[in-house]
């Protein structure tokens, strides 16, 4: 994309979206440097404000407050669908009309994730989208706000015009890649290249660290990514090896996209602060708890960011006139905030442990599937058990990290980092004791990372080798005569091997398939995250638990009615970092492509 004059990278976020940009083609007058764009956004009636991130939140507002223009943007008025902070704010206070964790439901598969379900329960009353149009939508207000900062009148500046590369969890699977593509492309932002967030938190410490980065790491180094925003946790590995005297760097294993993060953190210090109050006689309703989980997570972040200070002032309104008369006022201390949130969710446990699972309830409320263990070091044992397991070594092959880099807001606790550590080095021994690699960006990495990575990719920075995070399968039914009451049994072809790198093909020549056209039919898709070491054409016939369903499609491809044709199969890894596969006439050439994302299953 040479015609491109910047290079942008977009953190779309859970809680918070941030844009970093940097020229595309720097010379001697124009600069290299990583900017961020400060975004202008609602943050009170009326008033419109620059911010370094926009709160990925959608306040739905009603028609008067439309009428009443309250939030008219410098480029748009009568504005129905209010991103950033004061829809933030406003979820406190009227859920029901607030779309929050957008992210989240595109990978939430018990939903069909194109249908308009969000808010979710929201009365009738409130217009609903699906979670697809609700990231298009905080991408709309990031477009727009750089269009009518940076680009003006010049059609060449606008962000549809420019190279861009979003990032996703390295978890997200080849269903919720697609989806965040097409999210992109209904804002107009069609010329996009996927990037896991954990290599982009990676890429901006290289960038940051300059030289350097070269001294601070080392040939056979194994590094864990541990990132914990707002609404999730990603852990990853990136392995540093040599080839031809120069250091490489390889993304070897992603863990499970894991929603347990900030969220549950803010839930968690309202219910102690509730607690406390209890006790001293002050009890708070369902309305003023929502309040109360509101501020904790702005008292929260003020400790974060502030470590010279040891309380911070918690305010709670009544309801009703007498809202200011009816405040309850509490204070989240420093030290009670460490220990609820260091016990709660960074446990010290055992190398071997693994989540609590426990017995669920039979009926449950649908929504997001958030993590049942809150305990995120429980799930970094288990992710890095389940490496150690399927390493080069075997079983007995024990792999432990020689470093880890964090990123995320919850990583700007001093605290809570050197809890990690301290596990990490009670798993490894004293000999192998695990280092930092500081990083003084939690927050901004991510998008700065992709900023960075589109240099990268133009041959002017260091690349870490990638490709697909997780094995993936296509359902295939057995050749066996028909028992009545059995339906076939369904192998699994791997059609995209882990590690696959993007914009590779895999050509699965060697066997041909039946494929039936003209009438309804069904495909199952499977991933593993477990079994990396099956090559593309392997039919695996018992999994067990190691493969698990993705999705499945219906859908009555073209052709001629009840007609079976000979096929190969053909699989793209794309450059944008979503996954095709095409089905290849034998006799001809014909070729149907199978879309993960037609038809989602929700039953």
């Amino acid at each position: 994309m040479s015609d491109s004059t910047f290079i942008i990278g977009i953190d779309l976020g859970t809680t918070n979206s941030i844009v970093a940009y940097t020229y595309a083609d720097p010379d001697g007058t124009a600069s290299a440097a990583i900017r961020i764009f400060p975004i202008p956004q609602v943050i009170s009636p009326h008033t419109v404000s620059r911010r370094p991130s926009l709160a990925s939140f959608l306040y739905v507002p009603t028609n008067a407050e439309i009428a009443d223009g309250a939030f008219d943007l410098p480029w748009a008025s009568g504005v129905k669908k209010v991103a950033g902070e004061y829809a933030r704010e406003r979820g406190a206070e009227v859920p029901h009309r607030v779309i929050a964790s957008a992210k989240s439901w595109l990978c939430n598969t018990s939903v069909n994730r194109e249908s308009p379900i969000l808010p979710w329960e929201s009365p009738e009353d409130v217009e609903k989208i699906s979670p697809v149009q609700a990231s298009a939508e905080i991408l709309n207000h990031i477009r727009d706000a750089w269009n009518h900062e940076m680009a003006g009148e010049d059609p060449a500046m606008a962000m549809g015009n420019q190279e861009i590369f979003l990032t996703v969890p390295a978890s997200f699977d080849a269903v919720a890649r697609q989806l965040t593509v097409q999210a992109a492309e209904q804002a107009g932002l069609a010329r996009i290249t996927l990037l896991e967030e954990p290599q982009a938190a990676f890429y901006s410490w290289i960038d940051s660290a300059g030289e350097a980065w070269r001294k601070a790491v080392e040939k056979g180094d194994l590094v864990l990514l541990c990132d914990v925003g707002g609404g999730t946790t990603d852990f990853s590995l990136i392995r540093i090896s040599e080839e031809e005297g120069s250091l490489v760097l390889e993304r070897t294993a992603v863990g499970d996209h894991l929603l347990v993060g900030g969220d549950n953190m803010d839930l968690a210090l309202a219910y102690h602060l509730a607690r406390k109050l209890a006790e001293s006689g002050t009890r708070i309703d369902s309305w003023q708890m929502r309040g109360l989980v509101h501020g904790c997570r702005e008292a929260k972040e003020t400790l974060f960011s502030k470590g010279d200070i040891d309380s911070c002032p918690i305010t709670i309104l009544g309801r009703g006139s007498g809202l200011i008369g009816g405040a309850v006022k509490t204070a989240l201390e420093a030290p009670d905030m460490e220990s609820v949130l260091l016990e709660g969710f960074f446990p010290a446990c055992e190398a071997t442990a693994n989540p609590a699972s426990g017995a669920r309830t039979g009926l449950q409320e649908a929504g997001l599937v958030y993590a049942s263990d809150p305990g995120i070091t429980r799930h970094l044992a288990a992710f890095l058990n389940r490496r150690t397991a399927d390493g080069p070594e075997g079983p007995e092959g024990s792999e432990t990290p020689t470093a880890v880099l964090f990123n995320g807001g919850v990583m700007k606790s001093e605290a809570i980092r050197n809890r990690i550590k301290a596990i990490l080095n009670g798993w490894s021994g004293e000999k192998n004791r695990i280092r930092e690699i500081e990083s003084g960006e939690f927050d901004l990495a991510v998008a700065r990372g992709a900023a960075y990575y589109g240099h990268a990719r133009r041959g002017r920075g260091i690349r870490i080798r990638g490709g697909l995070g997780k094995s993936y399968y296509i359902g295939i039914a057995a050749a066996m005569p028909a028992v009545p009451g059995m339906p076939a049994p369904v192998k699994a072809l791997c059609v995209a091997p882990f590690g696959m790198e993007e914009g590779t093909r895999a050509f699965l020549s060697g066997r041909e398939f039946v494929l039936r056209v003209g009438e309804a039919v069904r495909f199952e898709f499977f991933s593993s995250a477990i079994r990396k070491n099956d090559p593309a054409g392997a039919v695996i016939e018992d999994w067990q638990d190691e493969i698990e369903e993705l999705t499945t499609l219906e859908t009555v491809l073209d052709g001629e009615a009840g007609t079976a044709v000979r096929v190969n199969l053909e699989v793209h890894a794309t450059e944008i970092g979503t996954l095709e596969i095409w089905c290849v006439s034998v006799a001809d050439g014909t070729r149907w492509k199978l879309e993960f994302n037609v038809r989602e299953q929700t039953g």
